[in-house]
């Protein structure tokens, strides 16, 4: 084949590009342009057997030496056709760098339908406890007209008489530098070595068309935040007889209006009357089962943490639950009535707002600005 623009330009890698860039330049290039990864580009093809040659004449020494020097890699050699007959087409060539398949792996037959993903909210009572859900999920499905035949009455797809099955056709033309070989999709079956005679008119002869299913998903307790769960058989159909996909729940937990997460424990705060802070008493603390009672002592301060054993969220493998941390806040009363305003007086006439700190906290503060201990 002759050379269309400079192999290097091609692979967008220097003329002192090593071997690995070379190659690395090239899976990049193969994965963006393959044809399978682009079926409805008509340039995909051309720009893959470019990027193809460009890489057998590259990654070979002698032939990259001869091409640096005079050219072209072997003159009167038919470059294409040997590089074609030895990967076996694009993809093989794809196969043997990338590990795919593409459907079942070969044309007209049986190919297993996509994945899908979807994104379920939950609450964090449901990470407690668990729960049961019901998807409403879109999806690609098997044609209710055809049972997803893409036939109307049902008959199974002939070969196609233009590639004999094959799904591509090759092209042989002479040039000065050998048979070049070209292999295309075949325009009449569109690839898939099979034609319907009488096309289902609901699904155009795929088999296929959208649908909305309900989907029941199973949330155990415990679920981490993105944690995704598998729900095998329920992706999209398959083409011709082939397998479903699978469905991923990707899980995203609310936020909570009173606790936050930190893996199996919580936290939240808790408001208290400074009269329980100073005398000690009882409060009510909410928690994701129910209310709870927590004892306050005397002279709690504000930012006090206490925790709640048990109270957490369960271990997702264990059952385990996690702690709650409860972070009390003292309030300031803003309305009082003459009569405690009397009563704060006097408490402050008695020494009562001096706070338990011999050293003073203005004080410290100011030694702290000095540097001083």
């Amino acid at each position: 084949m002759s050379r269309r623009r400079d192999y290097y330009e091609t692979l967008g890698v220097s003329h002192r590009a090593t071997q690995d860039e070379i190659k690395r330049a090239f899976r990049r290039l193969a994965r963006r342009h393959h044809p399978d990864v682009n079926p409805n580009e008509p340039e995909a093809e051309a720009q893959f057997r470019e990027i193809a040659e460009a890489y057998e004449v590259l990654r070979d020494p002698e032939r990259r030496q001869n091409y640096d020097r005079f050219g072209t890699a072997e003159p009167g050699a038919g470059l294409a056709g040997d590089f074609w007959q030895d990967f076996g087409g694009f993809q093989d060539l794809f196969d043997m760098f990338f590990g795919g398949r593409r459907g079942a792996g070969r044309p007209g037959g049986p190919r297993r339908g996509s994945d899908l993903r979807y994104h379920l909210q939950i609450s964090l009572g449901e990470v407690a406890a668990g729960a049961q859900r019901t998807l409403t999920v879109p999806r690609v499905d098997t044609c209710e007209e055809c049972g997803g035949t893409g036939s109307d009455s049902g008959a199974a797809p002939e070969r196609c008489a233009r590639c004999r099955g094959q799904g591509q056709v090759e092209e042989v033309a002479s040039t000065p530098f050998g048979r070049l070989s070209t292999i295309t999709t075949c325009s009449a079956c569109r690839g898939e070595g099979a034609v319907i005679a009488d096309p289902c008119e609901a699904c155009g002869g795929s088999g296929r068309g959208p649908r909305e299913v309900e989907v029941p998903v199973s949330i155990p307790a415990g679920v981490e935040e993105g944690a995704a769960l598998l729900i095998e058989g329920e992706g999209e159909a398959g083409e011709r007889g082939g397998p479903r996909g699978d469905l991923y729940v990707i899980l995203r937990v609310q936020p909570h209006e009173f606790f936050t997460r930190h893996g199996r424990d919580l936290q939240c705060e808790a408001p208290i009357p400074f009269t329980v802070a100073a005398l000690g008493g009882e409060i009510a603390v909410p928690t994701l089962d129910g209310e709870d009672r927590l004892t306050v002592p005397a002279g709690t301060q504000t930012g006090k943490s206490f925790v709640l054993r048990g109270r957490g969220l369960p271990d997702a493998r264990t059952g385990v639950r996690g702690s709650q941390h409860v972070v009390v806040r003292v309030v300031t009363p803003t309305h009082l009535t003459p009569r405690q305003k009397e009563l704060l007086a006097e408490f402050v006439r008695e020494g009562g707002d001096q706070m338990d700190d011999p050293k003073g906290w203005f004080t410290r503060v100011r030694d702290a600005l000095r540097g001083e201990d």
